[in-house]
């Protein structure tokens, strides 16, 4: 039961944030902190967990999964609270049932606490909904699944993940025309905008290609872009509807964040790693991490390796593989040295010398040799 129980670590880490944000004020920076905390300090003392027992419970695994969206829900409504104005309708209506405690910690919270709340919720919504819909959309026999994860991502505006990454990624990692993986010498700020860009363009030619292959019109309900994009307006337009102006100005600020947030991952992920198109991918065409706090708070998304090598395999199977490139450390403190380009090029400079010298083939050093030149 033990090894269940391990994967409900996100609700501990999200209950406590959410904690924190309804308490406003300075809790909402102590709680960002202390979230920070738990898996920078938790990676680093804990260590590596490549235990693989069997779970094979999987209406207690699906449910869990499941439970994501609720989860969420809570975090964009809390998002909304903060900036809720104190004159409308929503407010008169739930404000009789919360405690004073809580209605003025939000009238006292200051704009430069909510703004440290902003990347706080994004890094709570990516770890929640993100993760949890990178596993659901890719059980593609499963239409619940899939929709569950695509209305996780609609938070993030990022539905169209699900096609992109299933139908794009994983079949393009590493590679120049894959665009979640960054070459050599780009940093994450840029990263995240080639991404964001190229992944939308991906994910519309991919479903032009299947609507025309039917014979049905790509500017229709059919065309699962579309809908993706309007499951976020939908989204919007609920944060209007409780918020006003500010809800959805927070709404989109939060789930940016979320996205930003992603695509740290997806470039900490794959910087740098090559491989020839005309070869399967294989575990070391990613950087993998076996951080226990990482793999038990993100339903083992770090064990990267097996992941991409066999993209079908649910996360209670993944495997640890700690033969294969080692990421520097957890998920957090690799994201934040990802977030300061010149440490990031330095440590990983010796990290892809020894990929380069230790895991690539004859035509993947070509393809490097080229990149150098």
């Amino acid at each position: 039961m033990l090894h269940y129980l391990k994967f409900f670590n996100f609700y501990f880490a999200v209950s406590l944030g959410l904690i924190s944000i309804w308490l406003g004020g300075m809790y909402i920076v102590y709680g960002y902190l202390i979230y920070l905390a738990f898996y920078v300090i938790g990676d680093a003392l804990l260590g590596d967990d490549v235990s693989e027992p069997p779970l094979l419970n999987d209406t207690l695994l699906r449910y869990m999964l499941y439970s994501a969206l609720p989860l969420s829900t809570v975090i964009f409504i809390s998002s909304l609270w903060l900036v809720m104005p104190t004159d409308g309708v929503v407010w008169h209506f739930i404000t009789p049932y919360l405690p004073d405690m809580v209605i003025n910690a939000k009238q006292t919270t200051t704009w430069w606490q909510i703004a440290v709340a902003v990347p706080f919720l994004g890094l709570m919504l990516g770890g929640v909904a993100t993760v949890v819909a990178h596993e659901l959309v890719h059980k593609i026999g499963n239409p619940m699944s899939v929709t569950i994860g695509r209305w996780l991502l609609a938070f993030s505006f990022d539905a169209n993940f699900s096609v992109e990454h299933v139908y794009n990624h994983h079949i393009k990692v590493a590679t120049a025309d894959d665009p979640a993986t960054a070459p050599r010498g780009r940093n994450v700020y840029s990263h995240f905008i080639k991404a964001f860009i190229g992944t939308q363009k991906a994910g519309w030619q991919i479903e032009k290609k299947r609507l025309t292959r039917k014979k049905l019109s790509v500017i229709s309900w059919q065309n699962a872009c579309i809908r993706g994009w309007l499951m976020s307006a939908t989204l919007l337009a609920i944060a209007y509807l409780i918020a006003g102006v500010l809800g959805m100005l927070m709404s989109i600020a939060v789930g940016l964040s979320a996205k930003f947030t992603l695509e740290i991952v997806n470039y900490m992920e794959h910087y740098g790693l090559v491989r020839d198109p005309k070869q399967p991918v294989r575990p070391r065409h990613s950087w993998n991490s076996n951080r226990r706090v990482s793999c038990w708070t993100m339903f083992n998304l770090p064990r990267h390796s097996h992941h991409h090598a066999q993209g079908a395999v649910p996360f209670e199977k993944l495997k640890a593989l700690p033969d294969s490139p080692e990421m520097i450390g957890g998920y957090i403190s690799t994201m934040g040295i990802a977030l300061i380009p010149p440490l990031w090029f330095r440590i990983m400079e010796k990290k892809l010398a020894h990929w380069d010298a230790h895991f690539a083939n004859e035509e993947e050093r070509s393809i490097i040799a080229k990149q150098n030149t």
